[in-house]
């Protein structure tokens, strides 16, 4: 499914037609949309794939959620979920518990015959050497799992630099990783990077972007809060990456690629001014107005 697909409600408002198709289209390997669930029902998960599920990418059963639900429970979310072409991974966290044990390949067997299609190969609370990883990601291919890596300390007080953060990125890819999440954690503050407040410390992120170079459309910025959000589609177009969403913000986010909220349209319709595309005093012409109705 794709927004392409949908019966539009506004389909032939010429504007709004063309806001829907910056996105590119699913299935996509850039402009991810990954959902964090920290413990929605099947009703649930079910309610918001029927007006949403053509947004998302990925979904990530949060931490160490996926271990403590009913297995039934669990498959029927991974059923809904394949249906419509989600890929699906518990979250890192969970995989670094299995390693703390020396249980890497069972947690991939694991992972595979209850359904996930992907695993998240993460650090972020563990320390885990490049060699180990590298074996880990390795492992997760071999048991036919999609990788994504996680880069990035969970601890506020033990934070990477942007120049090692960028490499072990780059050498997870080299390694077979699809694409690399960025922390942020679910509160999207003192972490990875964003400051204490939720803000953008811009220096660290374009340091990370330009190591990485054209690498860098295989980020996952994780991105909890609307103004982290605004920032990165504008900085980075709206087929940007972005993870830790919150189920019931899947469809504001959507608006917000699509320049279809305040934080996005307002500088569109300025660099729309400014190029003498819209002119705000201009009124719409009656036969173009009647074209549009008569479609």
């Amino acid at each position: 499914m794709n927004p392409r697909a949908i019966d539009r409600p506004w389909a032939g408002v010429w504007a709004l037609d063309q806001a829907m198709d910056r996105r590119y289209a699913r299935p996509r390997t850039v402009g991810i949309t990954m959902v964090i669930d920290s413990g929605l029902g099947v009703a649930a998960t079910e309610d918001l794939l029927g007006v949403a599920a053509a947004h998302i990418d990925h979904w990530k059963f949060g931490f160490g959620t996926s271990a403590l639900v009913p297995l039934a429970v669990l498959s029927r979310k991974l059923e809904c979920l394949a249906a419509e072409d989600v890929i699906t991974y518990p979250g890192g966290t969970l995989l670094e518990a299995a390693i703390m044990q020396q249980h890497c390949r069972v947690f991939m067997r694991r992972a595979k015959a209850l359904g996930f299609r992907a695993v998240e190969v993460s650090d972020g609370t563990i320390e885990l050497p490049k060699d180990r990883r590298r074996r880990v990601i390795g492992c997760a291919i071999d048991a036919g799992l999609i990788v994504l890596s996680e880069v990035g300390s969970k601890d506020p007080t033990h934070q990477p630099e942007p120049e090692a953060l960028a490499e072990q990125a780059a050498l997870d890819i080299e390694w077979g990783s699809q694409w690399v999440v960025i922390e942020g954690r679910e509160s999207g503050e003192g972490i990875g990077v964003y400051d204490s407040h939720g803000g953008i410390k811009q220096d660290y992120l374009e340091t990370i972007v330009s190591h990485l170079g054209e690498n860098a459309n295989r980020l996952i910025w994780e991105a909890p809060k609307k103004s982290q959000q605004a920032y990165l589609i504008q900085r980075f177009g709206p087929n940007v990456g972005l993870g830790n969403i919150d189920p019931g913000q899947v469809i504001a986010l959507e608006a917000l690629r699509s320049g279809l909220r305040f934080e996005t349209l307002s500088s569109i319709a300025e660099q729309n001014r400014k190029t003498r595309r819209w002119d705000p005093a201009q009124v719409e012409s009656p036969f173009v107005s009647a074209l549009v109705e008569a479609e």
